[in-house]
């Protein structure tokens, strides 16, 4: 299946698309499905033990889930083959999220409804909940919609990834041979080549709980990190920022960070704490309402920008950072080890050769600049000939 759709998004990204909606309708006639006959046999009184797990319960199990929203954020690397990308991608990224959001809360809904919460299969749920139910013809449909999900998701990956490797590899972060485009098809084929082979190698040698929990906390960890991005370049501007409000913004973001950290860790360490919760709470609250107040905004969006500025990334980072605290040691373990792995890599190899290539890059446009300068001048001397006005033989012949 990796073989196929790597061969689909090497040949072409209009094609991936068109396939791609084909494959979404078949797999929302998939969803539709599984609500409305699953209603059928719906028993209420499955819901008589709500929350069993409680509030914990349902905390770690959002953590383990957290990578099912791998891929919305790979909307934004599609810029360069979108032809509007300004308006079209903030409406698709939102649509989507709010669409798939409310089919996941659906489909668990109706799951639970069909059968006790104990009674559900992890590995077949809703393929084995139809069969549970006496509804064997049901579960063959299931299972086509199904395969058909995890196609999509593949190539909705493969396209995303392939194309972040290409923007890191352009400034030689990674191996410039994952910028290539090819020619013919205008697609990364190296890139998504390499990953195919990367994600296969990955996915046989590693069991599903371990990439689960490495995927959510990579993904809330890079959340986080976006939404710091964000009051940064709302609230930073180099050379028109004073140096006054660049230390509050500092000092601000750090106590936003921090009181999210001791929020997440008391959380983790405690069964019915409460009184930390009330310091850290408060920690978060002032530092949020301390950089709205004290810090004047360096930069106002165009045409999109995210409302309810510092408050929703704030709380953005507030809330991945807690969620963080219900996945296991082990699995923090295995993200340390590769963000070392990572930033040794960057600093003795990415950093050098990103510096050398920005380098490249100057003295080209420096030896190139004369060359170009001149062709502007030769460019408006023909036209003001063009125009009908005076001749001047002395600068078309220097030229």
């Amino acid at each position: 299946m990796s073989i196929v759709i790597c061969i689909g998004a090497s040949l072409s990204t209009k094609a991936s698309s068109r396939f791609n909606t084909v494959a979404t309708i078949f797999h929302i006639a998939g969803i539709l499905f599984i609500l409305i006959v699953g209603l059928t046999k719906a028993d209420p009184a499955n819901y008589s033990d709500f929350a069993p797990f409680g509030i914990r319960g349902i905390l770690k199990a959002s953590a383990m889930l957290f990578f099912a929203y791998v891929g919305f954020d790979g909307v934004a690397t599609l810029g360069e083959e979108i032809k509007n990308p300004s308006p079209d991608i903030p409406i698709g990224l939102i649509g989507s999220m709010v669409t798939i959001i409310a089919s996941y809360c659906l489909l668990a809904a109706v799951l639970c409804l069909m059968l006790p919460y104990f009674q559900i299969d992890g590995d077949a749920p809703f393929t084995l909940a139809f069969q549970a139910v006496g509804m064997n013809w049901a579960k063959y449909i299931v299972a086509l919609g199904a395969l058909k999900g995890m196609t999509t998701v593949l190539l909705a990956n493969l396209l995303g990834q392939a194309r972040y490797f290409t923007h890191i590899a352009r400034t030689h972060l990674a191996p410039p041979i994952l910028a290539v485009i090819n020619e013919k098809t205008g697609t990364p084929v190296n890139a998504t080549v390499i990953m195919t082979v990367a994600n296969s190698i990955v996915a046989f040698f590693t069991s599903l709980d371990v990439l689960s929990n490495l995927l959510s906390i990579s993904n809330l960890f890079i959340f986080s990190l976006v939404a710091m991005g964000l009051l940064v370049r709302r609230y930073y501007v180099s050379g028109e920022t004073s140096d006054s409000d660049r230390n509050k913004l500092i000092g601000f973001m750090g106590l936003i960070l921090l009181s999210s950290m001791a929020t997440s860790i008391y959380w983790a360490v405690t069964e019915n704490g409460r009184y930390g919760y009330i310091v850290t709470i408060v920690m978060w609250f002032s530092a949020t309402l301390g950089l709205q107040l004290s810090v004047k905004e360096a930069r106002k969006p165009k045409l999109w920008g995210t409302p309810l500025v510092p408050w929703l990334p704030s709380a953005s980072i507030a809330m991945n950072v807690f969620i963080m605290g219900s996945i296991d040691g082990a699995s923090f373990l295995r993200f340390l080890v590769w963000s070392v792995f990572l930033l040794v890599y960057y600093l003795f190899v990415g950093l050098h050769a990103s510096y050398d290539a920005a380098k490249d890059i100057g003295e080209e446009t420096d030896q190139e600049a004369p060359g170009a300068q001149a062709a502007s001048v030769e460019a408006r001397v023909i036209v003001t000939n063009a125009a009908g006005r005076e001749e001047n033989p002395v600068i078309s012949s220097s030229l």
